[in-house]
């Protein structure tokens, strides 16, 4: 990294212990879900709400953070992500039912969805333009760390302490960070046109509606009339902003973003690929703990080989992407990904455990190619103009898939196990992970079909720019 001063030295520091706050608490939850069912009194299937409620608030939430960031400064802005991401960590710690849990999270979201984009604003505000890649590769390090340690510190805590330490431990980091900040972080300001208030709030309403609607009725107990009336409203949501976009051409998201063929076909391939990809890493220890009845500590060092998978293959991905062309990389990694999806429960149910480790390998390599060129191919023809408006709908519509990801695999592992209660490796729940892990791969098959569609003409020149600059969304 080039020579910096002590001071934009620290300040690099305070947004790389961002970044590893955030990655961190989204990988060490999956791992205690079971534990804290078992501790609420919930069953293991209603806990994807956990995740849903925080990946869903930082879907709704990201499209106002860098304008909140050029609006107030990214110091102050940094400051509130902090403290709220640490005030939502310790009302998850002190909750007693499911629904106080899910609200608690939902605080963390907000913090979580100006962290991570308001710190990659800082670094480009602090360094010369040029160092720009350098100072981006030091503060996303943690970033990389976070997934690595997570699983398996998670299912440490709980084994040994209790779930409520997978928050508790974001306390003393969080009260550093927001000091640091204060002390050493500068208020950068930019004058910034007005805020699409209007856009935001439908598409808002959009997104959250038709969330809550896909599983209400598990979730929040919800009948069929109530059910209709968010797929309804959610629905009209998203015509309304369409019409607005189309008359208005300082919407948040103009819709001369599709005009751009390789744009509109990377976000609609983004959308319905991380669907089923978001299913994975909630599906792979749930079903390791309840299905093959792994302990939580166990479970989670499972899950280190699929990031260690993720990260081994972005070394090569450039190769590879520039080696066959974007559409056989793409649909040749979702059907890949599709069938190593089903390794993980066939050697687990035939019990070949020993396995188990090289499938998941093999599931975060395909995993992190698809992902890598996705964002690549999405983001690499927009012109300058619309590259940051284009990032930031990828960004949200990322968040938004895999939350219905999560969403869609709690819904199909209710409707396949008929006793909540099903004792943990029994028959029962075992035919269920099957049944669902089908399905699983049958919506990660579907993308293929979109990306048969990118022209031959998509050159990868630029993937190794843009791969770089997407790939830690």
């Amino acid at each position: 990294m080039p020579a910096y001063s002590p001071a934009v030295r620290w300040q690099l520091w305070i947004v790389a212990f961002g970044f590893f706050m955030q990655t961190l608490d989204t990988t060490i939850v999956i791992t205690a879900l079971p534990s804290m069912a078992k501790s609420l009194g919930e069953s293991p299937l209603h806990m994807h709400t956990v995740i849903v409620a925080y990946v869903m608030t930082v879907a709704v939430m990201l499209p106002a953070s860098g304008w909140l960031a050029d609006r107030i400064g990214v110091k102050w802005v940094f400051f509130a992500a902090i403290v709220l991401f640490t005030l939502g960590s310790l009302f998850c710690a002190a909750s007693g039912t499911l629904n106080q849990l899910v609200l608690a999270r939902v605080v963390q979201g907000i913090g979580g969805a100006m962290m991570v984009p308001v710190g990659r604003l800082t670094v480009l505000k602090i360094v010369p333009r040029e160092q720009y890649m350098a100072a981006m590769t030091f503060v996303t390090l943690p970033g990389q760390i976070g997934p690595l340690l997570g699983p398996a510190l998670g299912g440490f805590l709980v084994e040994y302490a209790s779930w409520h330490w997978i928050f508790l431990i974001n306390l003393p980091v969080g009260i550093a960070g927001a000091i640091a900040t204060l002390m050493l972080m500068p208020n950068h300001t930019l004058k910034t046109r007005r805020f699409d208030l209007r856009g935001f709030l439908l598409l808002a309403v959009a997104m959250a509606a038709l969330t809550l609607a896909l599983d209400g009725q598990r979730a929040l107990g919800l009948d069929g009339a109530d059910l209709g009336w968010l797929v309804f409203a959610g629905a009209a949501a998203l015509l309304a902003y369409w019409q607005y976009a189309h008359l208005n051409p300082a919407a948040l998201f103009p819709v001369r973003l599709l005009r751009t063929p390789t744009f509109k076909i990377g976000l609609i391939g983004s959308l319905l690929g991380r669907l089923g990809s978001g299913m994975l890493p909630f599906m792979t220890p749930v079903f390791l703990q309840v299905g093959l009845g792994f302990s939580p500590f166990h479970a989670g060092l499972m899950m280190v080989p699929m990031v260690l998978g993720s990260m081994s293959m972005k070394r090569i991905v450039v190769r590879v992407v520039s080696r066959f062309g974007y559409r056989r990389a793409l649909v040749a990694s979702t059907l890949l990904l599709a069938v190593a999806s089903l390794l993980t429960p066939a050697v687990g149910l035939a019990g070949w455990t020993a396995l188990i480790p090289v499938t998941l390998f093999l599931l975060g390599m395909v995993n992190s190619l698809r992902f890598s060129s996705m964002n690549t191919l999405t983001l690499k023809d927009l012109p300058n103009r619309l590259a940051s408006s284009g990032n930031s709908l990828l960004s949200m519509v990322m968040q938004l898939s895999m939350s219905l990801g999560v969403s869609a695999a709690g819904i199909l592992l209710g409707v396949f196990m008929q006793h909540d209660t099903a004792l943990t490796g029994s028959p029962e729940v075992q035919r269920a992970f099957i049944f669902t892990y089908l399905c699983l791969a049958a919506i990660i098959a579907l993308p293929a079909l979109i990306f048969h569609r990118v022209p031959d003409t998509a050159a990868p020149a630029r993937a190794g720019q843009t791969t770089r600059n997407t790939e830690s969304s």
